[in-house]
C-alpha cells in the first residue's frame, strides 16, 4: 500500500505540476556564485527575496539586480518580475546597517560594487544555528604538541607499521578536542555516528590504529561515547538547554526523578537545531514583545515579510522551548505563532530545525523520482497493478466530509472540490468537479488553506511536523518516514526494508 500510495502522489504531481520554473544564476560575491530552481514563480520581487532568502540561507537584507538583455547584459535594478525571463543571472546587492558611535541612531544605507568587498551583512539574530551531521566528519586539529607527536608517528606507521600507544595526556587532549567538534553537529550522536567519527579519527591517523581487533577503532569509539556524557554533564551544570532539558532525570542525587530512559528530549529525525539557547542578552520577556510586534503585523493586509522573517528568527529559541518543552495543542500555537502556518515560514522554520532547504530538496527529490515511478505505474499486475489502474482511471475521485469528520481528523490534507472553467479530468465520479486547492488539518482544524497543489501540500505537511515537534501519525508514518530519509537524507541512514526496498526500487 506504501508504494500505491506514494506512487500514485507522484503520478498526480507530474500531471497537475503547472507551474513556470525558474532557473537562476546567483552572484553572492566573485567567490560565491550559485545556480537555483524555483520551481513556482514569485509573483512579485519581494516574494522572490524571500525565496532567495530561503534557497541561499541569507540573514541580511539586499537588493536584486538582473543582467538585462536590452544593455547587452549590464546589470539593472529589479523592480517587476516581468523584466525577468524564466533563466536568468541575478546578483545579489546586501544593504549593510552601519553603527556610527558619534550617531545615536543606526544609519542604513545601500552599498554596491567594491563596497562589498569591505563591508559584511549584519549578523543573523540566529546565529548559533547547527549544520546537518557531515558525510565524512572533519576530525578537528589537536594541540601543537600533540600534533606534532601524530605527524612523526604517522609517518612511522607508513614507512614501518609502528602503532602509537597515546600517553594519557595525548588520549586526553584528542578526545577532548573531538567530543567539542561532535557538540558542535550534535548533541546526542547516534552509534552509527560515533562509529563514522571513530573511523574518520584512524583514516587521519593511521598510527592510532588499536592492534588486535578487527575494527581497529572500536577502543576509540566506546571512549568517544564516555567522553560526550562527560561533556552532557558539564553542558547540563552550565544550563545549556537542550541538554538541561533532561537534567531531572532519576539518578543518585535526584532520587526522585523520572526514568533516565522515559520521555526523552533528543533530536530524533536529524533536526540539527533541536533546542537552542537563548539570544545574547534577551530574556523570554522582551522576546514576548517582540512576539507580540510580530502577531499586530500578520494582521495587516500586507505584512512586511522581511521583519516577519527577522522577528521569527529572533524568537526562535523562545519558541522552540514553548513547544519542545511545554508540548501545547496545534491550536495554541496558532494563536501564538500564527506565522508557523505561512508557507514562507513553514519552509524557514524548517531551515532554522533541520539546516535543509525544504521546498528546494523535497521537488528536487520528487523530480527524480517520477520517471522510475511511472514506469513501475505501468509494470505492476496483480492486486497493486489492478488498484494502480483504477486509480488512473477515476484519477479525480470524490471524498464527501463535514465539518464533524474533519473535527475527528489528526493529521491530514483536505482536497477542495468545484467546478473550474475548462475540460474536467476523466472518471466516473465526477464530470464537473476538480481539485481546486488543497489544505492542511491538524488536530482536527484547517491551520494552512488555498494551496495549489498536493505535493506541495504533502510538502509542507512534512515541514509542519517538524515545526511543531510533532509524531508521525500511524496512517502516514511510512509516507512521512520515507520523505525524511530516502528524499531529503535526514535521520538514520539504515531505513526499514520496506522503504529500502521502494527507495531502490525507484532509483535504480
Amino acid at each position: 500500500m506504501l508504494e500505491t500510495n506514494l506512487t500514485f502522489l507522484l503520478f498526480f504531481y507530474s500531471l497537475i505540476r503547472m507551474a513556470q520554473t525558474l532557473l537562476l544564476r546567483v552572484i553572492i560575491n566573485e567567490d560565491d556564485i550559485r545556480k537555483i530552481k524555483i520551481n513556482e514563480r514569485p509573483q512579485d520581487v519581494e516574494e522572490l527575496k524571500s525565496r532567495l532568502k530561503d534557497e541561499l540561507q541569507l540573514q541580511y537584507d539586499f537588493h536584486i539586480q538582473y543582467e538585462d538583455q536590452d544593455f547587452d547584459q549590464t546589470l539593472c535594478n529589479l523592480t517587476n518580475m516581468t523584466e525577468l525571463s524564466n533563466k536568468a543571472t541575478l546578483k545579489i546587492i546586501p544593504m549593510v546597517t552601519l553603527n556610527l558611535t558619534s550617531i545615536t541612531s543606526p544609519v542604513s544605507t545601500s552599498v554596491s560594487g567594491s563596497e562589498t568587498d569591505t563591508l559584511s551583512p549584519p549578523e543573523s539574530h540566529f546565529n548559533h544555528a547547527r549544520q546537518q551531521w557531515p558525510q565524512i566528519f572533519p576530525i578537528p586539529n589537536f594541540s601543537v604538541d600533540v600534533n606534532h607527536k601524530l605527524r612523526q608517528a604517522d609517518l612511522d606507521y607508513l614507512n614501518n607499521g609502528t602503532r602509537l600507544v597515546p600517553s594519557r595526556d595525548v588520549k586526553h587532549d584528542i578526545l577532548e578536542k573531538i567530543s567539542e567538534a561532535i557538540y558542535s553537529f550534535k548533541a546526542y550522536p547516534t552509534d552509527e555516528q560515533f562509529t563514522d567519527v571513530a573511523k574518520a579519527l584512524i583514516s587521519k591517523h593511521p598510527s592510532l590504529t588499536e592492534p588486535g581487533t578487527q575494527t581497529c577503532w572500536y577502543g576509540w569509539k566506546s571512549s568517544l561515547k564516555f567522553k560526550m556524557g562527560n561533556l552532557r554533564t558539564k553542558l547540563r551544570r552550565a544550563g545549556l538547554e537542550e541538554i538541561a532539558i533532561n537534567g531531572s532525570k532519576r539518578s543518585k542525587v535526584n532520587p526522585g526523578g523520572d526514568h533516565p530512559s522515559k520521555n526523552i528530549k533528543r533530536p530524533k529525525r536529524g533536526e540539527a537545531n533541536y533546542l537552542p539557547n537563548m539570544p545574547k542578552g534577551k530574556t523570554e520577556a522582551n522576546l514576548e514583545t517582540i512576539r507580540n510586534n510580530l502577531v499586530e503585523e500578520l494582521k495587516k493586509k500586507k505584512p512586511n515579510g522581511i521583519m516577519i522573517l527577522q522577528i521569527m528568527d529572533q524568537t526562535f529559541p523562545m519558541q522552540r522551548r514553548e513547544i519542545v518543552r511545554d508540548e501545547p495543542d496545534v491550536r495554541s500555537l496558532v494563536d501564538r505563532w500564527p506565522a508557523l502556518f505561512t508557507k514562507g515560514q513553514v519552509c524557514a522554520e524548517f531551515n532554522r530545525v533541520a539546516s535543509k532547504n525544504l521546498e528546494g530538496d523535497f521537488f528536487e527529490a520528487l523530480d527524480q523520482l517520477i520517471p522510475r515511478s511511472l514506469q513501475l505505474f505501468k509494470d505492476r499486475k496483480g492486486a497493486i497493478g489492478q488498484k494502480l489502474t483504477e486509480l488512473m482511471q477515476d484519477i479525480n475521485f470524490v471524498h464527501t466530509v463535514t465539518d464533524g469528520a474533519i473535527a475527528s481528523v489528526t493529521v491530514g490534507v483536505l482536497t477542495v472540490l468545484g467546478e473550474m472553467d475548462g475540460e474536467p479530468l476523466p472518471g466516473p465520479s465526477s464530470l464537473e468537479l476538480q481539485p481546486r486547492s488543497h489544505a492542511i488539518i491538524l488536530e482536527g482544524s484547517i491551520v494552512m488553506d488555498n494551496i495549489p497543489d498536493l505535493p506541495l501540500a504533502v510538502c509542507l505537511l512534512f515541514g509542519l511536523t517538524y515545526a511543531l515537534h510533532l509524531d508521525y501519525p500511524k496512517c502516514m508514518s511510512n509516507t512521512l518516514r520515507f520523505i525524511q530519509s530516502a528524499m531529503l537524507g535526514l535521520g538514520s541512514k539504515t531505513l526499514p526494508p520496506k522503504l529500502l526496498s521502494l527507495k531502490n526500487d525507484l532509483l535504480r
